[in-house]
């Protein structure tokens, strides 16, 4: 069988219509035979390239809004009739049905509909291509005769090889199409899927999962050199997100690392409401704090540790004015990546420009913060993590306090413990477990992270603090299984903490905390991280 086929006739139906008109002419030059439908004839008429409407090869019209018009076994036999089988060939002759050499096709824009603000279900179910996808895939599955093009950037590619190959194209490449199709058409499907699905009040988790992620770039490595790896984001625009975030000015290329820095950063900064600086290392916030101006809040969540601050990721929920890039940039600091909602023009070009580090800074804007996606897609929203040869599924850690309120089961808070116990247990929901933040005066003092025993956080974090501990507050992710840990956190100078409480052992670190006079309130919501 040969591994090539000359292309002699062509169906073009497409919503995309970038470069329609060149990719018609390159194939006219072949003396390859149009057949089109509807806007699509037009716009290749309009550009004068000679082309037949689909109602005039089957003899049958357009119907039913335009419901109906590829859905003919003339185009359908012409596409998966096999070339060179007899029995084939026989009942396309019988019938009239020419054999059809290369499917041009893209697919309504259901993705961009159902992304639309106030859009209709009866707006989306129209949206929902059945014909486009029928005919994709009857030209995949027949790849070996008939090459299928889904992708206006693929077009100078197919001219080309056409151009070496006398008119033809080769099967690897026909093969290599129709795997890009099918890919289309399965998240074409996908995006159905999930839309109707989210639709309903509890969506729950389906049998059958199926994802519509598409390719954002390649990256350099993965968490290492020797690992390849890859950035896909949803085909829905969630907000906000770093997967959606508008990339400024020419810094390197983000690594795997720095996205899942920007990611813990951009989600920890999104639960503060006043000027808000969180900067991350390793997955983990370093330093976090709140401030009347920007630049006092980076000043402030810097200083919470400067060490660990070095070459990190910073996040803010406020426009970066002049003044913090001034902070930001100058001698001694050194940043990675910054994410924030806007950049005020010389704050941007000061910050590209001023440091030594400024031409390799990867500069983020995120638009406008708050959880716009929450409340329009609750139902949507997933969060997935792999495990060799499975997949964890889980609604995201959304709520903060949703729904219940602290309860001061020993001692009554000041009004400044209560601020600084809502601002740490904020933090610490998004620290590793077992994660232990120490916060005073809206700013970590000290954080331990990613522990396997709570009373080694607490150490950690103590550490951390140094005298700073003296006069400040804890939260803990989860209930404190034994007293040992408080009473660590009390000695070195610990005066309230938050927790979910639920321990076995909850009577006997209440008891410890009211022999030290230690507010402790309950939430009775854990936030772990792993």
């Amino acid at each position: 069988m040969p591994t090539d086929r000359k292309i002699r006739r062509a169906l073009l139906s497409v919503t995309d219509k970038t470069g329609l008109a060149d990719f018609a002419r390159g194939l006219l030059a072949y003396d390859v035979e149009l057949l089109s439908t509807g806007g699509t004839a037009q716009a290749l008429r309009d550009a004068g390239c000679p082309v037949t409407d689909i109602s005039e090869y089957t003899g049958f019209p357009e119907m039913l809004g335009g419901r109906v018009k590829t859905l003919h076994p003339k185009v359908h036999g012409g596409i998966l009739g096999i070339r060179g089988n007899p029995e084939h060939a026989v009942a396309m002759s019988q019938h009239g049905i020419l054999p059809i050499d290369l499917v041009c096709v893209n697919l309504y824009r259901f993705e961009e509909t159902v992304s639309r603000d106030g859009v209709t279900r009866a707006e989306a179910v129209e949206s929902i291509d059945i014909g486009g996808p029928s005919m994709i895939r009857s030209a995949a599955k027949n790849h070996e005769d008939v090459a299928v093009v889904t992708d206006p950037q693929s077009y100078p590619a197919v001219l080309e090889e056409m151009k070496a190959e006398g008119g033809g194209l080769r099967l690897s490449t026909r093969q290599r199409l129709a795997a890009e199709a099918f890919a289309l058409t399965a998240r074409y499907d996908a995006a159905i899927t999930g839309y109707l699905s989210a639709r309903e009040e509890d969506p729950g988790f389906p049998e059958a999962l199926a994802l519509r992620f598409r390719k954002l770039d390649e990256l350099r490595y993965g968490e290492n050199p020797h690992q390849k790896a890859a950035f896909y984001r949803e085909s829905v625009p969630v907000t906000p997100s770093i997967a959606f975030a508008e990339r400024l000015g020419e810094g390197k290329e983000l690594s795997y690392n720095n996205i899942l820095d920007l990611d813990a950063a951009l989600r920890c900064v999104n639960e503060f409401d006043a000027p808000t600086i969180v900067i991350v290392k390793h997955n983990n916030p370093c330093g976090v704090a709140s401030a009347r101006t920007l630049r006092e809040a980076y000043e402030r969540a810097l200083e919470a540790d400067p060490v660990s601050a070095f070459g990190s990721i910073v996040a803010s929920n406020r426009a970066i004015d002049l003044a913090t890039a001034e902070s930001m940039a100058a001698p001694g600091r050194f940043i990675e990546a910054i994410v924030a909602p806007e950049y005020a023009e010389p704050a941007l070009q000061h910050l590209l420009k001023k440091p030594a580090w400024g031409k390799s800074l990867r500069a983020l804007r995120a638009g406008t913060l708050g959880n716009t996606t929450i409340s329009r897609r609750p139902g949507a929203l997933r969060e997935y993590r792999s495990v060799m040869g499975g997949l964890l599924v889980q609604t995201p850690d959304l709520s903060l306090m949703e729904g219940v309120e602290a309860e001061a089961v020993v001692g009554t808070p000041t009004e400044a413990q209560t601020s600084d116990l809502l601002f740490a247990w904020k933090v610490c929901k998004h620290v590793k477990s077992n994660a232990i933040v120490l916060v005073k005066d809206g700013q970590t003092v000290g954080i331990g992270a990613g522990q396997m025993s709570r009373l080694d956080s607490v150490k950690i974090a103590l550490e951390k603090a140094g005298p700073k501990a003296r006069g400040a507050v804890l939260a803990s992710d989860a209930f404190f299984p034994f007293p040992d840990a408080l009473e660590a956190a009390v000695a070195g100078g610990i005066t309230a903490a938050i927790q979910p409480g639920g321990s076995k052992r909850d009577s006997e670190v209440f008891t410890s905390a009211r022999k030290s006079g230690t507010v402790i309130l309950l939430t009775g919501q854990r936030h772990f991280r792993h």
